[in-house]
């Protein structure tokens, strides 16, 4: 089987949260998470962005790829423990392109991307959730931003997830649109881009980097993510 292809398909079911997460206590969470819902089979599709011989941003010897790699392992993990159909585009350093099946392309890049959306639609996907991290110029700008393919059902899934990575951060931001973005135009599920945080901030980069950090930002996108779907 395709590593890319690494599919979990089993009758699941979805979490369905009581209290605000970030209000209640580690034992009020775990109870939380073992209230559960029927949800029909709905496959979320993590995207561990970049990977292989495309690092993604970079600060000194901290790559993009494995810090997007890091957070989805941990995202998936916890998706999966609550019971979610949950699927992760790649669990090592390699980039989908090199199992290019779909597009014929001498672009390494278009056949990542062509990948990535192929695999969303043969699964298919009720929710993608791309995981990025952010990059700037100055040192000062901090924080996640949720990118959102410009249609009514990616818009709230960006604004819950929004929110909740906005209350582990301590920060106010709003969600953009990612119109310029291939795969926030090509795939039809509802598909957002979650920027996790500024690898040229100090501030975030001690988030982004550690286990527990990162431990803590695929809690956020989970419970983001489950409080869409319990919408839906």
């Amino acid at each position: 089987m395709a590593r890319t292809l690494l599919v979990l398909l089993i009758t699941g079911t979805l979490l369905a949260g009581i209290a605000h997460p970030s209000f209640a206590t580690p034992d009020e969470r775990h109870e939380q998470r073992q209230t559960l819902i029927g949800h029909g089979h709905r496959i979320i599709l993590i995207d561990a962005g970049h990977g292989g011989i495309d690092g993604g941003t970079s600060h000194g010897d901290i790559l993009e790829k494995d810090l997007t790699l890091a957070i989805s392992r941990k995202l998936f993990l916890l998706l999966r423990a609550d019971g979610f159909d949950a699927v992760l585009n790649r669990f090592g350093d390699y980039a989908p392109s090199d199992e290019n099946r779909w597009l014929q392309s001498r672009s390494r890049h278009m056949r990542d991307l062509a990948q990535r959306k192929e695999l969303a639609e043969t699964l298919p996907a009720a929710v993608v959730v791309s995981v990025h991290i952010n990059w700037a110029r100055t040192p000062s700008k901090h924080g996640p931003i949720v990118l959102y393919r410009q249609e009514g059902r990616s818009f709230l899934l960006a604004k819950a997830i929004q929110d909740q990575l906005n209350l582990l951060y301590g920060i106010e931001l709003d969600v953009h649109p990612g119109k310029p973005f291939y795969l926030l135009n090509k795939i039809t599920a509802p598909t957002v881009i979650v920027e996790t945080g500024f690898i040229s901030s100090p501030v975030d980069r001690a988030m982004l980097t550690t286990s527990k950090g990162q431990e803590k930002i695929a809690e956020a996108i989970s419970d983001g993510i489950a409080a869409y779907l319990m919408e839906m």
